[in-house]
């Protein structure tokens, strides 16, 4: 059996390398963690020059860069290269199952709201009536934004001069308030207390004498009401 004996000098130089070489192994991996700490709060992609004022003098920037992709390929999160700088982004085969679609509904405006109280309670009813009950002029983009929300839809024509467009709600205006139907809107003393009409007044309602005119096929399907024609020409 032979034994190997080394000298005392071997064996401190042996032991030195490892433990620089575990020291060094330790600041990598410790300057690895800081640099993904950076990019990972960093609100813009930064630069290496960036990066390197914020890590130790001693780091390779550039060797860490390299590293700290091959950590990150294949994985949910990538590092990448983008504006001049490095910056964490989605898989780009991940993208399309991360889109969230959400519905931007707008604000009604106070005459949009009053608009559609009117509508509500005295349908079928045609623009100049709704300006009769309001007292001022109705601005053409008030119909179009009920329209477009789906509040309100054409439900035929006036047998009157120029066979003005009538309007009503739609199903989609009941199953927001939670109506079974329009029999179950709230008494006009009620609408009055919530501000949606002036207490002061006292709204006609109109009586068409004769049934109104069914929309054009055409009319029926339109699908913005600056398409239907309200002055029936």
């Amino acid at each position: 059996m032979t034994v190997l004996l080394m000298s005392e000098s071997e064996t401190e130089e042996k032991v030195t390398h490892e433990n620089v070489t575990d020291v060094v192994s330790r600041d990598h991996a410790q300057h690895l963690r800081l640099l993904e700490a950076l990019v990972f709060a960093g609100t813009q992609a930064l630069d290496e020059k960036e990066l390197a004022d914020r890590l130790p003098n001693d780091a390779d920037v550039k060797r860490l860069i390299v590293d700290l992709t091959e950590m990150y390929a294949g994985r949910g999160v990538n590092l990448v290269q983008v504006a001049g700088g490095y910056a964490f982004r989605t898989a780009p085969d991940l993208s399309e199952k991360l889109k969230i679609e959400r519905p931007v509904t707008r604000k009604l405006s106070r005459a949009a709201v009053e608009t559609l109280a009117i509508i509500a309670y005295h349908q079928p009813v045609t623009r100049a009536e709704i300006e009769q009950v309001r007292g001022v002029g109705l601005s053409k983009g008030t119909l179009d934004l009920l329209f477009e929300q789906n509040w309100i839809r054409p439900m035929g024509r006036r047998r009157a001069p120029g066979k003005p467009v009538t309007w009503g709600t739609s199903d989609f205006f009941l199953e927001h308030f939670g109506l079974p139907s329009l029999d179950d809107l709230p008494g006009q003393e009620e609408l009055k207390a919530a501000g949606l009409l002036d207490p002061r007044s006292q709204p006609p309602i109109f009586r068409a004498e004769e049934p109104d005119l069914p929309l054009e096929p055409s009319e029926d399907e339109a699908v913005e009401p600056l398409a239907v024609d309200e002055t029936g020409r």
